[in-house]
Formats: C-alpha cells, structure tokens, sequence
C-alpha cells in the first residue's frame, strides 16, 4: 500500500486541530489549512479507491486501541466503504472551497472551521470504521459538529432563521432560531441514537465482540439467538432507528427541515456529504448480512420463522421511506424558503434511498434493491451539494431566503442558473442525467419487492419532484422581478458569484449531467466494482448491463412531464396569483395551509411532547417536589427535630442535664466536703479513737488473711 487509509480521516482531524493552533496567527493561514486538510482528505480517499479496485481485496488496518478489552480502530476498505468515503472527501472540499469566499469576514470563522473539519473527519471515520464501537464515535461526531454548525448564527437574528417571522400552526411559532435547531437537532438524533447503542450492546452480549466484520460474517449466531427469544423483529427495528433518525425519516424528519439555519455551506455539507447520509450508510452496510444470513440457516422451522421477521423488517423500512419521500415532497410544492424546499427535497430523496434498501430484501435479487439505494445516495450527494451552494449564492445576491422576494435573476446570474438547472433536471429524474438512472432503479427495486403501494408512492413522488424543482427555478430566475430584487438592480447589489463560489457547484452540476451521459456504458462497471467484496454478500456480482423495464420508464418519464407541465402551466401560463386564490378559495386555503405548516406536525410535537413533558414536569413539581420534596425537607424534617429537641430538652436537658449536673451533683459534692470537714474536728482525742479503731480493723484484717 502508498499510504495507511487511516489518513482518510486523519486528515481532516489534523486540520480542526491546525485551525484553532494557527488562528493565533493567522486567519487566512488558517482558514487554507483546513481546506487543504480536505484536499489531502480526498486525494488519500482517492488513491485508496484505486489501490481497492487494481488490487480486488478489501483493505483492513487495524490498530490496538482498548487492549483490556482487546478493541482495535483501524479502516476497513471495501467497495461500499471506499466509494462511500471517495464522494464524501470530495464534496467536503469543494464545499470547504466554497466556504473560504461564503463565508468570508464571518466572526465566528475558527469556530466554523473547526466543526466543519471535525464534521468531515468524523463522517470519514465511520464510514471507514472496522469496529462499530469506532464507527459509533464518528457517528456521534457528526452529530456534535452538526449542533455546532447549524447553531453557529447563535446570535439568533432574524433573518438567520427559518420561517414566517409572525405565522403560528395550532398557537405554535412556526419562527426557528438557530440556536433552538441546533438543540433540535441533537435532540431528534439521540432518540434515535439511543436504539443505535441498544443494539450495539445486544450484538456484544452475543458475540463478544464490536468487529464489524466478524459482526457481520456471525450474523446467523445473533439473528437465531434473537429469533429464538422472540425478539428479533424488534431488536432489528431498534437496531435501525438511528439511522431512521439520522436519514430524517419520519417521524424524525422534522430536524432536518429547520437545520437550515446553519450557513449554506453547512447546508451542504449536511445535505449532501455527511449526517444524513449516514443513516443510508448503515442501512447499506448492515443489511445484507441480515439477509443472507437466511442462506446459512438450515433449521427449517427456525429459518421460516427468521425469513417472516426479516421480510416484516424490510417491508417496514420500505414503508417508511416511500411514506417519507411522498410525505416531504408534498410540503416542497408549498414552500417559499429556498433552503427550505431543498430541505424536503433532501428528506424525500433519503425516503427514495430507504425504499430502496427495504424493497431490496423483499426483492427475488437483494443486489438490485441495495445498489439502486447506493447509486442514489452518490447522485443525490453530487447535483444536492451543488443546488445548496448555488442557493447560498442566490441568498448572498438577493440578501433574502424567500422566493418572494426573487424572479428574474437569470439576467444578473446566468452561469449560477445553468448549475441549478443542470442539477434540478438531475434531481427530477430526467433522461440522461444520474438521477434519472438512480431513481429508475429505485422504482424497478419498489416493483420487484411485490408491493404496490410502494412503487405507486414512488412514481407518485416523481411527479412532485419535478413540479418543485422547477417551481423553484421559475420563481427564482424567470418571470417579474420582485420589489427587492429591483430595488438591489437600482443600486448594482445583485451581480454572478464570486468564482471561488461559482466553480465547485458549477463543476457538480456538469458532473451530474456528464455521468448521466456515460451511465449506460461505464455503469455496469462502476456497480461491479462498488459491490466487490461488500461485507455481507457472499458472492462477487458482475453486472453486465444497465437495464431498464419500459413499462416503469414510461411511467417515470410522465410523471416527471406531469410535474414540469403542472408547474410551467401554472407559473408561466396562468401566472396564477397564489395569494389571490387563497383569499378566495377556502378549500385551497386548507389545503395549502395544511402543507405548508407541514402537517401540523411539529406543533403536534411541541403540544403533544414538549408541552406534554412541561405539563408532567409542572405537575411533579407541584405534587412531588413541592409537595414531598420542599415539604419534607423544609416542614417535616425541621418541625420534627424541634419537636423531638422539646422532648428533648423537657425530659432530658431540664431534669437530667441541668439539674442533675447543677444541682444534684453539686450538692453532693457539697454534702460530701461536708461529711468530710466534720472528720477534720480538730480535737485530739477523736484522731486518737480513729487511728487506734484504723489500726484495730488493719490487725483483724492481717490475722484474717493470715489464717
């Protein structure tokens, strides 16, 4: 090997390290290093892919780390890992090459730098991880960095948030600050991450180990040894629920949707290379070990029993991300935050990935299913990060989030335009960019699985996709001018980005539409190479073709001219006045109501659990702390120690203490020097009666003992 994968993540860590000890001396020093940190990032990732597929043997060093436990860390190279943490170092360079202009004069820029790099370093290690307890600190890692970063306007201005400033749903402000998403975030995440722990505990108790290969080679041992308690279809959900969590799933979603507070950049690099992602990640990793251990399971009643558990599990995480990317697609058409609708896009897509992996199981070829969920993890990556960083563009141009206040930028903004369009084609699954293939294949997988709520949800999500993407690139660059964008045209604000910005989602956007081109011919290839040696499956697939089935295709490609025709109809046709119609129409005020304060959701969270666990904290307060803690500790307590020092002091202190040790033992000692003076009588024959009386007893005493 040229170089120890373990530098893959090493590298961004010695970059957060670097840009709080250069800070000090100075700013643009610090702020190259942590770039350049990614770069090597990315070139070691790249070298490692290349030593991967020439070699065609997975990559494993391996460091002693806890030797009493005999844990090791090390890296763990396979095609999911090495692909994975390829598109991963990349996209967090040219994010962090992005940033160095975005968020140029920022005060917060060491702190910014720090997390940033830590993020990355920490999205690396786990995908990378050849133990879960390691792969457990970088998920944990990602988690720490995304409270930090989403939160770094912690100042909470107002036009760092997200949300109508006045609206409310259901009495709750819809207005979240960046520091409150920040907190949300972490929040939403460690539910999650609680059924992460359960299961890595679980695992342990059987194996004895945190390997995650040997984890996945024994995966028979502890899916019997569940099975046979009757626990195995709950330890796999729990076992899944960080990375629902994680993924923004629902009912975990509503975190990703308000952690657009954070800088663009941060965006991003959340959207698009790190955190969620890691949810698809571990579904990826973990779920073809649960089911090809069927293969090696030659109990018949047992192996019954375990395939309708598995086969129940995979159809639940098939459920939920068709629900899913529906579910926050739906709320993009309404949305007029330009974050924001990237936001429900990125939900939704995770929801494609998650159909993917669960219709793969329940598909008579898992392969299908797993690399048509992976495939749009990478396409979703690329034309997201490069939609994110030409939005935080448009933001700086426009110094608004709100499509409202936009229209008509293509005149100031043509190149950013071609990259969004570019990516937002990608994004609906037109033909021949890489998100028409990705989500093609997603949809083959949803009718393989035999499900057809699944493949009707998905097709469904098609034509919402495509409707919002292009809604945001017409309200954004054609059409009337908004008041704000004329009165910035009046004073020569709006302008192209700066090129350290321009390029790097210039560059993703072409790439998308490129690797759309050349798909049918070098695809095959690439999907051989990504499955070689995967953990889990057992033999090493040769994909010969990329294929489509006509039927979905056709019904793919009119969903997404359904969405695009409904869209250019209503904004460029009608030039229909939305607010006009809400005014006037009660049932499109309910319904555009309805999705555009998100189902009412979150204010159910706030009123049903924030509120609810305020209610149950008031009411122990009330009854337990108040009434039994405060009353014990300042009534009871002290009112029975005074009662008992009364006793105290009445039957003991009085008549003991006092008199006993004032009076009676005075008056003894009184009586007794009494008795005593009147021995001392002075007169001389009464000492003669008592020395002659002292020495009678001595003699008789003496003759006594003597006899």
């Amino acid at each position: 090997m040229l170089i120890d994968p373990i530098y893959i993540w090493a590298a961004p860590y010695i970059g957060a390290a670097l840009s709080l000890i250069l800070s000090k001396i100075s700013k643009r020093v610090r702020n190259y290093i942590a770039v350049l940190s990614l770069l090597f990032s990315s070139i070691f990732a790249t070298i490692t892919l290349h030593e991967f597929i020439i070699g065609g043997k997975p990559i494993h060093t391996s460091h002693l780390w806890i030797k009493s436990l005999n844990i090791t860390f090390g890296v763990y190279i396979d095609g999911l890992s090495s692909f994975t943490a390829f598109l991963v170092s990349w996209l967090c360079f040219f994010i962090g090459f992005y940033s160095l202009k975005y968020m140029n004069e920022d005060p917060g820029l060491t702190r910014y730098w720090f997390f940033f790099t830590f993020f990355a370093g920490s999205m690396l290690t786990l995908v990378t991880a050849d133990n879960i307890l390691f792969m457990f600190i970088g998920w944990e890692g990602t988690g720490l960095c995304s409270y930090a970063l989403i939160g770094h306007w912690f100042t909470d201005e107002e036009e760092r948030c997200v949300g109508d400033p006045d609206r409310k749903a259901l009495g709750i402000s819809m207005l979240f600050t960046p520091s409150h998403s920040g907190v949300r975030a972490l929040v939403f995440t460690r539910l999650g991450d609680v059924g992460f722990i359960t299961g890595i505990a679980i695992i342990y108790l059987v194996l004895k180990t945190f390997s995650i290969p040997e984890i996945i080679e024994n995966a028979p041992e502890w899916i019997i040894y569940l099975a046979k308690l009757g626990l195995l279809l709950p330890a796999l959900i729990i076992f899944s629920l960080g990375a629902l969590a994680k993924s923004a799933q629902f009912p975990f979603h509503e975190w990703l949707v308000t952690a657009m507070t954070g800088p663009t950049s941060v965006s991003a690099l959340i959207h698009a290379a790190t955190m969620v992602n890691a949810g698809v990640y571990f579904m990826l990793r973990f779920s073809p070990a649960t089911y090809f251990s069927l293969h090696r399971i030659h109990d018949e009643i047992l192996l019954h029993m375990i395939k309708d558990d598995i086969t129940i599990f995979f159809t639940i995480i098939a459920t939920i991300g068709a629900f899913t990317a529906i579910f926050m697609a739906s709320q993009a058409i309404v949305a007029r935050e330009l974050k924001l609708i990237l936001a429900f896009s990125t939900a939704s897509q995770l929801g494609y990935m998650f159909l993917a992996i669960g219709a793969a199981g329940l598909c008579p070829e898992f392969i299908n299913g797993w690399l048509a969920s992976f495939n749009h993890l990478m396409s979703q990556a690329v034309f997201k990060a490069s939609l994110f960083m030409a939005a935080g563009a448009i933001i700086h141009a426009v110094e608004s989030r709100f499509i409202d206040d936009m229209g008509g930028l293509i005149h100031y903004m043509k190149i950013t335009f071609i990259s969004m369009l570019l990516a937002a084609f990608s994004l609906s699954g037109v033909p021949l960019f890489q998100g028409f293939w990705s989500k093609d294949s997603v949809l083959e997988a949803a009718a393989e699985s035999g499900k057809l709520w699944l493949l009707v949800l998905g097709t469904l999500t098609a034509a919402f996709t495509s409707f919002y993407s292009l809604r945001l690139i017409l309200r954004v660059f054609t059409g009337l001018k908004s008041e704000k964008v004329k009165h910035l045209e009046h004073i020569h604000h709006i302008h192209e980005a700066h090129p350290i910005m321009l390029i790097p989602y210039l560059i993703l956007a072409i790439v998308a539409f490129i690797v759309g081109l050349i798909w049918p011919i070098y695809g095959p290839e690439i999907n051989s190479n990504i499955i070689k040696h995967v953990l889990g499956i057992e033999e090493h697939y040769i994909i010969h073709e990329i294929h489509l089935n006509p039927l979905l295709t056709a019904a793919s490609i009119t969903m997404v001219a359904i969405g695009f025709g409904s869209s250019l109809y209503i904004y460029k046709v009608l030039k229909i006045n939305i607010i006009f119609i809400l005014k006037r129409n009660s049932v499109a005020r309910f319904i555009h109501n309805l999705l555009y304060d998100r189902y009412y959701i979150n204010p159910i969270y706030y009123k049903v659990l924030v509120n609810g666990f305020r209610g149950i904290s008031l009411l122990i307060f009330k009854w337990f702390d108040k009434l039994v803690i405060d009353s014990l500790y300042h009534k009871v307590i002290p009112l029975t120690f005074t009662k008992l020092f009364n006793v105290l002091f009445k039957h003991f202190e009085v008549p003991v203490m006092d008199e006993g040790y004032n009076v009676r033992t005075v008056n003894g000692i009184l009586k007794f020097s009494a008795f005593i003076r009147k021995l001392q009588s002075g007169i001389l024959n009464n000492y003669l009666i008592t020395f002659i009386m002292g020495l009678a007893l001595m003699t008789t005493l003496l003759i006594i003992l003597m006899v």
